[in-house]
């Protein structure tokens, strides 16, 4: 199974936890750490039924692939990440991304998921479409390609 993956297929939580495990040099870690993003209900005040998601697959994977590279540079090089998200058309309460992590200690476990989650939202070429209860729908602004403000230092950001 890929530690990268973006596709259309449901994303199973102990499928991700399984590949964590399994990967190289875990066995030392002592902290996992599981996020899970999930299409919400309400977004800016705005009742949502859906959420699309479209991406090229290997070029979003390979964003994915550096980010978590760049964790392990910046926390440690043992981290082990898995990421899974997933592109079509999903109802609220599905999952649309899962980030894996684990480290020796938490504390690097859980500043790695943070810097992880963070860098998708602003660098990864996936595109989000919302529809609504009205019948209306919208792309909304994602990665920088769309635009975003300058680059945010999330090292210390509160949670």
């Amino acid at each position: 199974m890929k530690l990268i993956e973006v596709s259309d297929v449901v994303i199973e939580v102990q499928t991700v936890l399984s590949v964590l495990k399994s990967s190289e040099s875990s066995s030392g870690h002592g902290a996992e750490i599981l996020f899970l993003g999930v299409v919400r209900d309400i977004n800016l005040g705005r009742a949502v039924v859906a959420v699309a998601y479209d991406a090229f697959a290997p070029l979003a994977e390979k964003t994915l692939a550096e980010i978590a590279d760049e964790a392990r540079a910046k926390y440690t090089s043992e981290l082990q990440a898995v990421i899974y998200h997933r592109t079509g058309k999903l109802k609220v309460g599905e999952v649309s991304l899962a980030i894996a992590v684990s480290s020796r200690h938490r504390d690097e476990a859980y500043e790695a998921s943070r810097f992880i989650i963070e860098e998708i939202k602003e660098r990864a070429p996936i595109w989000k479409k919302e529809f609504y209860t009205d019948g209306e729908s919208e792309w909304l602004k994602g990665h920088a390609l769309c635009g975003h403000g300058p680059k945010k230092d999330h090292t210390h950001s509160k949670l």
